[in-house]
């Protein structure tokens, strides 16, 4: 059993496994709104934006803790930026979104361009060095993850509500427009966490993914939240023993761990596979004279690797069967 505890004996393991673990909480108190209101491509906008803070960062030859409050400001300016430009419906979402990603990251590369020593700084902004944070980073990420977290759940209810119905909302006295805007605050305080661990790749990843896989488990809000942050810390573990023992990069072996973990809830939950797969109901009637007046048989078919309990077709194998019901 030595191989399960030997990862954990080297310091900069353990500190990646906190890291790993402030990264899904604050990805998951903020990956499921993502995810409701369908706001990924704002989630990788604001990930790639924080490069231009991080770049300006560097310039003026930061640390650790100025790289990560020029990503948050670059973020949280973002944030803003988008919901300015679509204040009273003047542009779209998504066009804002395209034209601050692409305004903010054009400035990082730029100012990275001008530079002659930034590539070792720029590998780690990419794609993150989960093995190499400092107690500084653990410090920084921990702080804006507990602001993350008592703003979500000091306005939950309101943040519920304009996430499933904001019409309804709005007529019901709910701020929405300040309730999207701190929504859209949210969402980049949550990437700055990731950013520094993971990277600017990885970041919408690790916000989007184990979020997508508590959708598919769970429609409860508050038992999303706590299976998204659950994935993201099971696939931290996972990602770092492959990390340890097969010589992987960490922050794309976390993610990818993530990325099979949505697959196998895709393909065990009823709201995955079964919901995707088509379900035929068709009529015999060639046998209509044996069934009794006002009754139908109908053909089920589940498709896929699917096993029955609870009366739910799971998982991978294929069930056909046939049953009376009424004629509607």
């Amino acid at each position: 059993m030595d191989w399960l505890t030997d990862p954990w004996s080297f310091e900069f393991m353990q500190r990646a496994l906190l890291a790993g673990i402030v990264v899904s909480i604050a990805a998951g108190m903020v990956g499921v709104f993502v995810v409701l209101r369908g706001l990924a491509f704002l989630g990788d906008a604001v990930a790639h934006t924080q490069l231009a803070g991080a770049a300006v960062a560097l310039v003026v030859g930061g640390g650790a803790v100025f790289i990560t409050l020029g990503a948050g400001v670059a973020a949280v300016l973002t944030a803003l930026g988008v919901a300015l430009l679509t204040l009273r419906g003047r542009l779209r979402e998504d066009t804002a979104i395209g034209i601050m990603f692409a305004g903010f990251f054009a400035l990082g590369v730029l100012l990275i361009s001008r530079q002659r020593t930034f590539s070792v700084d720029l590998g780690s902004l990419l794609v993150g060095h989960i093995l190499g944070a400092s107690w500084t980073d653990l410090i920084v990420m921990a702080a804006l993850t507990v602001v993350v977290t008592v703003l979500v759940l000091a306005f939950l209810p309101e943040l519920r509500f304009t996430a499933y119905d904001p019409e309804v909302a709005s007529v019901s006295g709910v701020p929405v427009s300040f309730m999207q805007i701190g929504l859209l605050v949210l969402i980049a305080l949550a990437t700055v966490v990731a950013f520094r661990l993971v990277g600017v790749i990885l970041a919408m990843a690790m916000l989007v993914t184990p979020a997508a896989a508590a959708l598919l488990i769970s429609r409860r809000l508050i038992t999303m939240m706590l299976l998204a942050a659950g994935i993201g810390i099971l696939s931290t573990v996972v990602g770092l023993y492959a990390s340890f023992y097969l010589d992987l990069a960490a922050g794309p072996s976390i993610v990818l761990t993530a990325v099979l973990l949505m697959g196998v809830a895709f393909v065990l939950s009823p709201r995955g596979l079964r919901e995707a797969m088509p379900t035929f109901t068709t009529t015999d009637r060639g046998r209509a004279e044996e069934m009794p007046a006002g009754w139908r048989r109908t053909a089920l078919i589940c498709w896929g690797a699917c096993c029955q309990f609870g009366g739910v077709c799971w998982g991978a194998c294929c069930r056909v069967s046939a049953r009376l019901i009424p004629r509607g």
